[in-house]
């Protein structure tokens, strides 16, 4: 799907979608729980439709009902070969290959896009020390042998959606585990609404000393009805168009929240001034909607702790330089770092590509309001925002959709 962006300010009212990092938690949690549990707030985004589909494969059976899920959950045995779709949702595997492997003795995990390219070899390594065995097919992992209890070891500068996948597991078991996380710890906050959820779910988790999670085992997880919170993450593209002049509420969100995400608010007023250096090591995600802003206001930035953008849905540093070019913006990708070269925003005389990755589409599309441009791929955002393109009309940009 092609989408066209005619320059314009956008002014108004928006609500925050919903967490997508509360919702995939609460809904595994849900799915685990003995009774039925209820969430709300919960957005038909295709990553959240993906761990719909998992927690089903896990044996728990669910309702949506507009914005409603409810949840029959603590069957907790995976059927012999069951079939795990993720889509393309790489927290949707990450969490629920543990929590199959604590729960039955084989399961294959399927997948589209650049998923399966961007590997859980942190569990390979991990699990065979442990007896279970994880294997790469063509589209698809092959999971077999039972988790058992005990210490696990991970590097900290690696996704913490490894260490979310453990924690939801381990109560799971006989014995008490230990999850030891090495420093430097990325993307902290993360583990930290893993933790907080867990906790509202009855799972008692101890963290002594820093960075080191203790798990008592044989623990049952208690049904609940919650609500998720809004997403900062998605906030930050909306919060971005005041960086182009925009006037933009953006409503719905919690101000104490615990999502990292929440220094956008920071991050933004910092691009305003020349020399900035960021380091987006605890919030990665946030990177393209960064550089686009730092883009856009004509002074630039550095970012470091950018490593980890290669293995996201594309290698967002890479194909961020790529479409900055188009803008007349240079950007230089270092192992590391990246640099946004001051520079003043020209309209694109090429379409846009949104690399199959929806924060990719959102961050180009903030550009595209400042001076126009045509994006194709536009469709990736149903990823996390299915919305985003009819909330932008709603603040007043010029949205036309295409073939």
């Amino acid at each position: 799907m092609k989408v066209s962006i005619k320059p314009g300010l956008c002014s108004g009212e928006a609500c925050a979608p919903p967490s997508k990092s509360y919702a995939h938690r609460m809904l595994i949690c849900a799915a685990l729980a003995d009774g039925e549990s209820r969430i709300r707030g919960l957005a038909r985004s295709e990553d959240m439709l993906a761990t719909l589909d998992c927690i089903a494969a896990l044996g728990a059976e669910y309702k949506l009902d507009g914005d409603t899920v409810t949840i029959k959950g603590g069957k907790n045995k995976t059927a012999e070969g069951a079939v795990f779709p993720c889509r393309e949702s790489g927290s949707t595997l990450r969490f629920m290959l543990p929590i199959a492997a604590a729960c039955g003795e084989s399961a294959r995990f399927t997948g589209t896009g650049r998923l399966m390219e961007r590997g859980v070899g942190i569990y390979e390594d991990i699990f065979s020390e442990k007896g279970v065995s994880i294997k790469k097919a063509s589209g698809s992992i092959e999971l077999s042998g039972r988790l058992t209890s005990g210490e696990y070891t991970f590097r900290g500068d690696v996704s913490s959606q490894f260490v979310t996948g453990l924690l939801f597991a381990l109560p799971l078991l006989e014995g008490g585990s230990v999850v030891r996380v090495l420093p430097p710890v990325e993307s902290r906050a993360y583990i930290d609404v893993t933790v907080a959820v867990l906790r509202s779910f009855g799972i008692e988790v101890i963290e002594s000393p820093a960075n080191t999670f203790n798990i008592a085992g044989g623990q049952r997880y208690l049904r609940r009805s919650m609500s998720v919170e809004g997403d900062w993450s998605n906030a930050a593209a909306l919060f971005a168009l005041n960086s182009l002049g925009g006037s933009v509420c953006v409503t719905g969100l919690n101000m104490d929240s615990i999502q990292g995400d929440r220094v956008c608010l920071e991050l933004l007023e910092r691009l305003k001034s020349p020399n900035a250096v960021i380091d987006i090591s605890n919030c990665p995600d946030l990177g393209p909607v960064l550089f686009a802003a730092a883009a856009a206001s004509g002074v630039g930035a550095v970012f470091t702790g950018t490593r980890r953008l290669r293995i996201k849905e594309s290698d967002r540093a890479a194909v961020m330089a790529q479409e900055l070019r188009k803008f007349g913006v240079e950007a230089r990708v270092l192992e590391n770092s990246v640099v946004i070269e001051p520079g003043r925003l020209q309209s694109p005389r090429e379409s846009l590509s949104g690399h199959n990755d929806h924060r990719i589409v959102m961050a180009l599309s903030l550009l595209a309001s400042a001076v126009g441009g045509v994006i194709d791929g536009a469709e990736a955002v149903r990823k996390s925002y299915p919305e985003f393109f009819e909330v932008l009309r709603k603040l007043g940009a010029e949205v036309e959709y295409g073939a």
